[in-house]
């Protein structure tokens, strides 16, 4: 019996840290998201870097491909990011929203700076 209530608790354990993104981590991703894309598509007049440019819709691919990975189904998150490239769409590049988001994708995604690399070598 004691075999049986361990292993149950254990398969508790594993699929409830599996369960997917917390709201906050959903809402930032999203936010980061609207904020890539902006920069994906800035208004004519703006200076940037073109890496920047990919690295904007690497991250994106690979914070959609996360969330996918964690149970977020991908309606939510297309939702979410149509709301978030709404409220960002237009507005002029700010480095400082841009690396922060770098930096939650990194601490975030498991391998994230790594697959964001991956993903910018197959964008061309």
């Amino acid at each position: 019996m004691k075999k049986i209530i361990i292993l149950i608790t254990a398969l508790f354990l594993s699929t409830s840290a599996y369960a997917g993104m917390s709201d906050s981590d959903k809402n930032r991703a999203w936010e980061c998201s609207g904020i890539y894309m902006a920069n994906y598509f800035l208004p004519s007049g703006e200076t940037f870097e073109y890496s920047m440019k990919e690295k904007s819709m690497a991250s994106v691919k690979v914070l959609k491909a996360y969330a996918l990975e964690v149970g977020v189904p991908e309606k939510e998150w297309d939702e979410g990011v149509n709301k978030a490239v709404d409220k960002f769409y237009g507005s002029k590049f700010d480095e400082s929203k841009t690396n922060a988001c770098h930096d939650f994708v990194n601490s975030t995604v498991p391998n994230g700076e790594d697959r964001v690399k991956k993903v910018v070598q197959t964008l061309y």
